[in-house]
């Protein structure tokens, strides 16, 4: 079962990584200024996840492919690692779709 982990950046700002049930981080968000926006972050994660029309799948200048997950509105509400090839980025697409519905949350802020 997946968990989204929020930490604190070194500059104060709040982010969350999704990690599949093997550990390994699937998504991580951008800064957020206060804890309450990025667990709005990570409940738009939760409910975007299932739909593969919200996964803007792209290929880095070096070649690595991507993604990035978007809300409703088109903004980014997370990014993938960069992958070898593109059917490791599907999978890890699939893992998304997979973990982030039901993940539980891992405050490690306090």
């Amino acid at each position: 079962m997946g968990k989204f982990v929020i930490t604190t950046r070194a500059n104060g700002e709040f982010q969350f990584n999704l990690k599949a049930g093997n550990g390994q981080t699937i998504l991580t968000s951008e800064g957020y200024t206060t804890k309450a926006a990025c667990n709005n972050g990570i409940e738009s994660v939760k409910n975007n996840a299932a739909d593969d029309n919200r996964y803007d799948r792209k290929e880095a200048k070096n070649g690595k492919p991507y993604f990035n997950l978007k809300a409703g509105n088109g903004q980014i509400i997370g990014s993938s690692e960069m992958y070898e090839s593109v059917a490791a980025r599907e999978n890890g697409i699939e893992s998304v779709k997979k973990n982030a519905p039901d993940a539980t949350i891992d405050d490690q802020t306090s």
